[in-house]
């Protein structure tokens, strides 16, 4: 097991056409604030006790296919769960069959720009006590739960069947969980984690994640002050500078 100090979750990025009314739909959808905006970036902060951001970043690409992780809104009652529902619909959002089925329990949608999300039922235990964003939920295997839980040394909150959750160390936001399937990649996440380290530097902190299962890649970043990596499944994160 690696000793080294982890890192902090800085953000959670999104790929956007359009940053601004992406990053206005998500602010209605979880009760977030817009809190910076440069240039053509808008930042999102919590309101829930969430330690990290939603950063919308501009990108000429168009989603392509079904994204590997999305998010999951919790629901207090079934009314809340429907009423929710059309709210975001008539804010922009869409339903969308990934293959849930009629029987599933939850609702899925697709925000403005086709990013899959859903509205979790009020009876869903395990997300109990968690916020709007009740988790990240990524299309993934259980080790790769493992090697996030090392990375941000944030403990597991599920095991089993094959699906690992961690969560926060004081228990605030959202889980982050993995499940099978692990399709394969054909193109960048719309979706990836921005993490800097708290102590030490940069460098060491890479050299961690190698360590643990992480690789170096190259998106076309050039001369760019963070280092861009992919995850023991080859979902792409950022390394910030400390901060």
């Amino acid at each position: 097991m690696n000793t080294g100090m982890p890192s902090r979750l800085v953000a959670l990025c999104f790929d956007a056409n359009d940053p601004p009314r992406l990053a206005r739909f998500w602010a209605e959808a979880l009760s977030w604030h817009a809190h910076d905006a440069t240039g053509d970036e808008v930042e999102l902060a919590p309101t829930d006790g969430t330690a990290f951001v939603i950063r919308f970043m501009p990108v000429p690409e168009r989603k392509e296919g079904k994204n590997r992780i999305h998010l999951d809104l919790t629901t207090t009652s079934t009314d809340d769960q429907r009423a929710t529902a059309r709210r975001l619909i008539e804010l922009g959002a869409h339903p969308v069959d990934i293959g849930q089925g009629p029987r599933e329990p939850h609702i899925v949608l697709a925000d403005p720009e086709g990013n899959e999300f859903c509205v979790i039922e009020p009876e869903n235990s395990f997300l109990a006590g968690r916020g709007r964003l009740g988790s990240i939920t990524c299309d993934g295997s259980r080790e790769v739960g493992y090697f996030w839980s090392e990375a941000l040394g944030w403990p597991l909150v599920w095991d089993q069947d094959g699906e690992t959750a961690i969560g926060a160390p004081d228990g605030a936001g959202p889980f982050i969980t993995w499940g099978p399937p692990v399709p394969p990649k054909a193109a960048k996440n719309r979706l990836h984690l921005d993490i800097a380290p708290d102590h030490g530097d940069q460098r060491a902190e890479v050299d961690r994640l190698i360590s643990l299962g992480a690789v170096r890649i190259d998106i076309g970043q050039g001369d760019a002050d963070w280092v861009v990596m992919a995850d023991p499944d080859g979902n792409e994160f950022c390394v910030l500078n400390p901060r």
